[in-house]
């Protein structure tokens, strides 16, 4: 079997897909790369035939169907599917109106959920494939002033573990990644976007805003590395239903695990009240 293989990627044109992509192709892999506009991949248009530029709106599941459909005519299968468009939105619960928080989770969320649907029914006919759903260390350890991202990337989560379970039957892998930072634009102003509204009682909140600001071109990630962690977890017999990449995510995740087990052992005796006494 060729360990070439077609991998489906949002989100290309910046950022950790640009750097995916631009490895993968490297290596002799084939990358089928969405953007809003195939204008912004002119840096990789040296590829050549082994790389595909689609215009692609995520909210929209013909645009993503015409997409996926386009991939397989060009390179006649798709092995791998990376959801990783998204973007930051800053801001307390409070702070944000409905429109913030309906498009903030339109591109984190229900993108991933219109991929996956309209990429499903080419993997369960090839009973193959591995689909990557990039959510963020913040999906499972939040941090502050960042809720409804957090909460966005939490039901990427939550979502992609659910499907591990239900497509392993079928032969298809599904892997949740949740990266700490990497030396990408995520911090600047094209991926990043802050509350509008802002209560002066939260205002203790834009600290850490500008802290994550101030972090950017300091992050310890190297983008250029994603590509192969992913070679390495697709080529797995067993691969990680959670991948966390990065030392600091990886930590961050073992500190969270470590609180969560004392605090269930010190309630544990009121969780055991709710049982029937028999």
């Amino acid at each position: 079997m060729s360990d070439t293989k077609v991998w489906y990627i949002t989100g290309a044109s910046k950022g950790m897909g640009l750097s995916l992509a631009k490895q993968l192709l490297a290596k002799g892999h084939k990358v089928a790369a969405t953007s809003r506009s195939v204008a912004a991949f002119d840096q990789l248009a040296s590829y050549g035939d082994g790389f595909l530029p689609l215009e692609v709106d995520l909210k929209s599941e013909q645009s993503i169907a015409v997409s996926i459909k386009k991939t397989i005519e060009k390179f006649g299968e798709l092995n791998v599917v990376v959801n990783n468009a998204g973007y930051g939105l800053g801001g307390a619960l409070e702070e944000l109106s409905a429109e913030e928080i309906s498009e903030n989770f339109e591109v984190n969320f229900f993108a991933v959920v219109r991929v996956v649907q309209q990429a499903l029914p080419y993997l369960r006919k090839q009973r193959s494939g591995h689909i990557i759903n990039i959510s963020s260390i913040a999906g499972f350890a939040p941090g502050l002033g960042w809720s409804m991202y957090c909460a966005a990337k939490f039901a990427v989560s939550g979502l992609t573990e659910a499907l591990a379970n239900d497509l392993k039957p079928l032969g298809i892998n599904v892997t949740n990644v949740l990266p700490g930072w990497f030396r990408t634009n995520f911090a600047k102003a094209d991926s990043i976007v802050y509350n509008q509204n802002q209560i002066d009682d939260y205002a203790y909140l834009r600290e850490y805003h500008e802290k994550m600001n101030n972090m950017d071109g300091a992050q310890m990630g190297d983008p250029d590395k994603i590509a192969d962690a992913f070679l390495e977890l697709i080529r797995s017999q067993s691969p990680a239903v959670n991948l966390f990449l990065g030392s600091d995510a990886f930590n961050r995740a073992k500190s969270k695990i470590e609180q969560l087990n004392i605090q269930m052992d010190s309630w544990k005796e009121v969780s055991y009240t709710t049982d029937f006494k028999s």
